[in-house]
């Protein structure tokens, strides 16, 4: 875990300025504190711009001219700058897709994350698939339908409410010899706490070796780097939308065993190729965009000039201030009152620092959280309520629970604005 650190003062107002509306609402017109990350962050300016740049050109791939292979040219840049992202092997050597694996896109996370869950029931031996009840519908839903459609058992692995994640042990106990798909979510978006997805995939794969394991990504890759060169993983899935960038694209990476999976694609291309139909350059361009963020993030602790340190520098930063703004929240300091501190507040998961990324859950005693909702909005401040829908509540079950407010933060938030938030809570908390 990074040790908590804020960003320095004269560097706080320099990240929040490389953000739209970062503390104002562009619908009401008004100053806003925005903790609302969870469900979509705020997206660069670099990012955006980018993308309505390259968006009006009237230019295609695969044409004789200066126009379109300008525009390949950043689709294949693009790709370079996500496999840096993603943590995968070859960059900047070895161009060996069976090494490194692939990058693909997809209208959503979401769809990607069906699509290779879809490929891989479809075409694996007999044989169960495994998820937990932490995670998202959107691989769990996915993994459910897809094993249900193609004959398979479905084994749920139950996460501990009490911690609010899922464990590797609790894998291991529910894994068969002859499992062929599991599913995983890197870090959950109602408890924010993250799993040992490295345990977790040993645990799988010294009971069922060659099981496929697919994790979603999605609530992790705004709040800490992505590795998954060490996670022993078959397919990493995350959304630009959530992580600084466009909405309706998903971006995935892929090993060789999943990119030998049949699956659908053009039957004059190599069947190895996962993308179907043009991709949007626009997404790609902004995307390299999110990397040069991150790599200037990383200039100011780093003196290099190599993107992969500067990035990992950048992050490192980013998961540090990330983690002093939940301490804060969480615990107050010398000016301020921490969530703990108040024995009508009941935490979701403990009370702890370590394994949690950008998000604390909670309830306030005779106060629904969608109440909650309104009552933070009357003071300028975007939070979101968890209840038991569609989305969460298989979630809210097994924490026997009905809803909960959720606060989510990203590194552009500031100190102030948590301190802010726990002002607007004491008032809140007198009134009830």
């Amino acid at each position: 875990m990074r040790t908590p650190r804020f960003f320095a003062d004269d560097l706080m107002p320099r990240v929040r300025e490389q953000f739209h509306h970062v503390d104002h609402c562009p619908i009401l017109d008004e100053p806003r504190i925005f903790f609302e990350n969870g469900g979509g962050s705020l997206k660069l300016k670099s990012a955006i711009a980018a993308s309505a740049e390259v968006e009006a050109l009237p230019d295609q791939e695969g044409r004789q001219n200066d126009g379109s292979r300008y525009l390949s040219s950043l689709i294949n840049q693009g790709r370079e700058d996500l496999h840096l992202m993603f943590g995968t092997r070859g960059f900047g050597g070895d161009d060996d897709p069976a090494v490194r694996g692939q990058v693909i896109s997809g209208e959503t996370g979401t769809r990607l994350l069906y699509r290779i869950i879809r490929s891989i029931a479809l075409s694996a031996e007999p044989g169960p698939v495994l998820s937990c009840n932490l995670e998202h519908p959107a691989s769990l839903d996915a993994a459910k339908q897809w094993a249900a459609n193609t004959d398979r058992e479905w084994i749920e692995v139950r996460f501990d409410p009490d911690t609010g994640t899922a464990r590797p042990e609790h894998y291991a106990a529910a894994v068969t010899p002859d499992t062929r798909l599991a599913t995983v979510i890197h870090t959950s978006m109602l408890t924010g706490f993250v799993v040992d997805l490295p345990g977790i995939a040993e645990a799988i794969r010294s009971v069922a070796p060659n099981c496929f394991i697919v994790v979603d990504g999605i609530q992790h890759a705004p709040h800490g780097g992505m590795h998954v060169d060490d996670y022993g993983v078959d397919a990493y899935v995350f959304s630009p939308y959530k992580a600084y960038s466009r909405l309706s694209l998903g971006f995935a990476w892929i090993n060789d065993r999943v990119t030998r999976v049949p699956h659908e694609h053009n039957l004059g291309q190599s069947p190895d190729l996962w993308e179907l139909g043009s991709r949007d350059p626009a997404f790609y361009a902004a995307q390299s965009k999110v990397l040069d963020y991150f790599c200037w993030l990383g200039g100011h602790f780093s003196s290099s000039d190599d993107q992969a340190e500067l990035l990992a520098e950048g992050s490192a930063a980013m998961e540090s201030h990330e983690a002093a703004l939940i301490q804060l929240l969480m615990f107050g300091d010398a000016d301020s009152k921490g969530l703990s501190e108040y024995n009508t507040i009941t935490l979701v998961g403990p009370a702890q620092l370590e394994g949690r990324e950008g998000i604390v859950s909670f309830n306030l005693a005779g106060v629904s959280a969608s109440d909650l909702v309104q009552k933070f909005a009357a003071r300028g401040i975007r939070v979101h309520a968890r209840i038991s829908d569609a989305y969460s509540g298989h979630i809210l079950e097994a924490l026997d629970i009905d809803d909960c407010l959720r606060v989510s933060m990203c590194h552009y938030n500031s100190p102030r604005e948590v301190r802010d938030f726990l002002s607007a809570l004491a008032d809140i908390i007198k009134e009830a």
